[in-house]
């Protein structure tokens, strides 16, 4: 899902009571509490032009899920904290890393040691924060005070994906003024993504009955946004895109 589709999901489709549910088990109160918005594909110290491009790369890569969609293309994923990315991309121990997107990769200095810069990071859409309350502790919070932190969670929703529509403008513009030279994924390499994201998420859903509680309900939820995006959220974007090329 886009950060509006998620949030669509959340609000209005289910979607926060399947994971109040689902977290219940552990404990814990979830809140919506920001979202980056969806993020780019990282930085490359080479081109990556076919799917075999893939096979062998050592990827410094956050997410497990995503993590595991590339590994059945034969990527290597690396789980590198936000402050050793630079050494080991530097070094050759990696040969690519994802992070978040303009703003924030600028400040960690990539594009001085990978120049190419791909888009989009498709296994991140957007990419939901959450804050994570003891639910006993929360539940013998007074009402208000539990109106309060929530309130404050749903301004933080919102005020983030201001920021990076935002800050990523200036941030995009400096970084290709040194140097960086920015790429889009082709479609062999998209569509062999999905298709390989696809089949792990079914075969999760078949072993594992939490994650198919809530995948399922999610899944029939983007395919309806797909269809109602389609007819005017896209038709739009795509016109007015076209007007500014």
């Amino acid at each position: 899902m886009n950060a509006r589709q998620q949030n669509a999901w959340m609000t209005h489709g289910g979607g926060l009571d399947l994971l109040r549910a689902f977290f219940k088990d552990y404990n814990i109160h979830n809140i919506p509490a920001g979202n980056t918005g969806a993020q780019m594909g990282g930085w490359y110290r080479k081109e990556i032009k076919t799917v075999d491009d893939l096979k062998g790369l050592k990827f410094r890569i956050g997410s497990g899920m995503a993590g595991a969609v590339l590994a059945k293309l034969g990527v290597v994923p690396q789980t590198i904290a936000g402050g050793d990315i630079y050494p080991a991309l530097e070094k050759g121990t990696i040969d690519a890393a994802e992070w978040v997107g303009p703003y924030d990769d600028e400040k960690l200095g990539f594009y001085k040691i990978a120049k190419y810069y791909y888009t989009p990071g498709w296994w991140e859409g957007q990419a939901q924060l959450s804050a994570y309350v003891n639910l006993g502790q929360f539940e013998a919070l007074p009402k208000n005070y539990q109106a309060i932190l929530t309130a404050a969670c749903a301004e933080a929703n919102s005020w983030m994906v201001g920021k990076y529509d935002s800050d990523n403008v200036a941030a995009l513009r400096r970084l290709i003024a040194n140097g960086t030279e920015l790429r889009a994924f082709s479609k062999e390499i998209l569509d062999a993504c999905y298709n390989a994201a696809q089949e792990f998420y079914s075969e999760t859903a078949a072993k594992n009955p939490k994650f198919k509680t809530v995948y399922d309900p999610w899944k029939k939820f983007l395919d309806d946004e797909h269809q109602w995006f389609r007819v005017v959220e896209q038709q739009f974007d795509d016109y007015m895109m076209s007007k500014r090329a």
